[in-house]
């Protein structure tokens, strides 16, 4: 699709009763009330602690897609998104899609861990690790319709944290994807093709955006995850991670990309015969490397030796304000490392407000290098 369009229908259907990180059930209930009454809401079943978990279905076409957010309850930009979608879709510059498409949206796998803002579930389990035994409610309910849809694709929408970088590169990965392996042998099956070609097309659309900014995710085998259960069962699966951009802590900016991913993804499947015949180019997106931190200090001074500190940011929800405290993670050498902000402390060391030299561990607002007092906050 045309870029310039895409911006502007991103401008116009941005939904703005969402923001932030902090995304939970009651925020999606008003904006589920007033959709049009073309959008088909069903409930699929309960939480742990019985809120219900709700799909969404548009569209009148042979293609089948299925998205899920928010498995994770921490992880809500692409939840954003897919609600700047459904506004979108209200457009009849998408209408080809809806044509083409039946498009089911659960755009809240998750609600419990979304209201605790915590990856887990109520009874603390990863979901995506319950793609094969099915403890967990939530997990039984993404099975059951997954099973009755039988969807010909899916995207499984995710975030992930500030210290991917896209390859062994100081750029960071703002988004990721991932064709997940049907087996060990992390072979190149007819459904992980096809996958590839639409994470091919996807990344094309978004260079002009973010240019060497997209990362490949790692592609370990693991059958109780639930993108490889349905790569396995043949179904094409993307795995979507929303990631970090300069200064984006509440992913404003990362959820417009991913806006525009789902777009291009939904409209190569439409308008391209998906046959698994160009995937060759998926494997030059740079794999994910590790190599950020949130804050790196230089050159501190610590005995006789100069060493760098690092610095993340912990997510606490305190009376429901999602705050983000910083906490040094690591005081080594950091030379091949990246700091989404850095200071430096010119062979000076480092002290906190009482006066204590930084060690790993220390929640710290402010440091002190040279008798001047810098902040670490957001």
């Amino acid at each position: 699709m045309d870029y310039t369009l895409v911006n502007n229908l991103f401008e116009t259907y941005k939904e703005e009763a969402l923001s932030g990180r902090y995304i939970r059930l009651d925020d999606l209930a008003p904006l589920l009330a007033k959709l049009p009454s073309e959008y088909k809401i069903d409930s699929l079943g309960s939480s742990v602690l019985g809120r219900p978990i709700q799909s969404i279905t548009i569209g009148s076409g042979e293609l089948k897609i299925m998205m899920w957010s928010q498995m994770h309850g921490n992880e809500s930009t692409t939840t954003k998104a897919v609600f700047d979608l459904l506004n979108s879709f209200k457009d009849e510059c998408l209408a080809f899609i809806l044509k083409a498409c039946t498009v089911v949206i659960i755009p809240m796998l998750n609600p419990d861990g979304c209201e605790a803002y915590t990856r887990l579930n109520a009874n603390h389990v990863d979901l995506n690790r319950d793609a094969q035994d099915l403890s967990q409610p939530e997990s039984k309910v993404l099975r059951d319709c997954y099973d009755a849809f039988k969807p010909d694709f899916c995207f499984n929408l995710h975030g992930q944290r500030t210290l991917f970088s896209a390859g062994q590169s100081n750029n960071v990965a703002t988004l990721s994807f991932l064709s997940p392996s049907a087996d060990k042998q992390r072979g190149l099956t007819m459904a992980r093709k096809q996958a590839m070609e639409v994470i091919s097309a996807i990344n094309d659309s978004l260079q002009v955006d973010l240019p060497s900014q997209i990362g490949r995710y790692d592609d370990g085998f693991n059958i109780n995850c639930v993108g490889d259960t349905f790569q396995f069962l043949e179904t094409p699966t993307v795995l979507f991670e929303a990631g970090h951009y300069k200064g984006d802590y509440n992913r404003e900016e990362v959820r417009c990309f991913v806006y525009k991913a789902l777009i291009a993804g939904l409209d190569v499947i439409v308008n391209t015969n998906i046959r698994g015949d160009k995937y060759v180019n998926y494997f030059d997106i740079p794999e994910n490397g590790k190599l950020f931190y949130d804050i790196i200090i230089r050159k501190a001074l610590f005995d006789d030796q100069i060493l760098d500190i690092g610095v993340n940011y912990d997510e606490v929800l305190v009376d429901k304000q999602l705050e983000f405290r910083p906490k040094v993670v690591a005081v080594a050498d950091l030379s091949d490392f990246y700091g989404h902000k850095e200071l430096i402390a010119n062979n000076s060391k480092v002290f906190t407000t009482n006066n204590q030299l930084i060690t790993v561990g220390y929640e710290i607002d402010f440091v002190i290098i040279d008798n001047v007092k810098l902040s670490l906050n957001l």
